[in-house]
């Protein structure tokens, strides 16, 4: 039977593949999106966050006091990606609740496995927490798929570290547990952009000096045993993404520790459909949510989504 997508998506979908991410792919991705990033004019101003590259939406050099703030995460599956590729959920987020947005450059494998992007992430939102622009009693983490997994991550890592704490994270269809990968319940034929070839190519570059049996602390969020105390979450996936299964697995482990959560599913979705179609009505309406759930979470006075 044909896979039946969501109506604005349907066309679409039909005609995009399987996975992106194969070995031969990922270095032709790298430089379409490093040339790509050339001639972004988006908005942001590039900073250096403790020798982390961060691009800052939103900022306002005339505002009198300090403001909630949002540290977003890439995605790229853990093996391509750029800071400036999410411009137009950023701004859509700004539009819903007035927030700065600080987008981190974090390394990739295979030069860069665990722990490096995350400790990437970590910098970021530690030079963050000092921006004098920012209220650090009012800031979130968040990203999608790739950055959505490190994101849930850096929460881990954030509460067991100490210092000033997120008060919300976004996870948007976050990528938390490598081993989806090694699925045989899954229809392949339904998935779009990201499959579990292309998972398996992923989380195995990551974790290249990682046991995989055993992975470390804050190496696969999805694994993490304890998940109490942990930021308030939203979570939004697609029926047809293949990080569906553990995203709700992840959502009903962060109830059962006492954590809030809105898990927001869309059915018919596929994975990254916001982005594919970021005009399609399921896809505004997806980002409205999540700009809403932001804002609420962050105290802002007037959020407009």
């Amino acid at each position: 039977m044909p896979v039946a997508y969501h109506p604005d998506l349907a066309a679409r979908a039909r005609r995009l593949p399987h996975g992106v991410a194969r070995p031969w792919s990922v270095p032709v991705a790298r430089g379409l999106l490093a040339l790509t990033g050339l001639f972004v004019r988006d908005g942001s101003a590039a900073d250096d966050a403790d020798g982390v590259r961060v691009f800052v939406y939103g900022a306002d050099a005339t505002a009198s006091t300090p403001r909630p703030a949002l540290l977003w995460i890439h995605g790229g599956g853990l093996l391509f990606g750029d800071a400036r590729q999410d411009a137009g959920i950023v701004r859509r987020l700004i539009a819903a609740s007035g927030v700065l947005v600080v987008s981190v450059q974090y390394r990739l494998p295979p030069g860069h496995p665990f722990p490096t992007p995350l400790d990437d992430c970590a910098a970021a939102w530690r030079w963050l927490t000092r921006h004098p622009a920012v209220d650090p009693t009012r800031l979130a983490v968040g990203g999608a798929s790739a950055g959505g997994g490190l994101a849930a991550a850096l929460c881990q890592r954030i509460r067991d570290e100490g210092g000033p704490q997120p008060a919300f994270q976004l996870l948007v269809y976050p990528m938390l547990d490598d081993r989806s990968s090694d699925r045989d319940d899954v229809d392949d034929d339904a998935l779009r952009l990201w499959d579990r070839r292309s998972n398996a190519l992923g989380w195995g570059r990551y974790l290249a000096r990682a046991d995989r049996r055993a992975p470390p602390p804050y190496a696969v969020p999805g694994r993490a045993t304890d998940l109490a105390r942990l930021p308030p979450a939203w979570i939004g996936v697609g029926s047809h993404d293949l990080f569906h299964d553990e995203d709700a697995t992840y959502a009903e482990r962060l109830r059962a520790a006492g954590v809030p959560v809105t898990f927001e599913r869309v059915e018919g979705a596929y994975h990254g459909f916001d982005a594919v179609d970021g005009d399609a009505p399921v896809s505004r309406a997806f980002h409205a949510t999540m700009g809403r759930a932001l804002a609420t979470a962050l105290g802002c006075v007037t959020p407009r989504a």
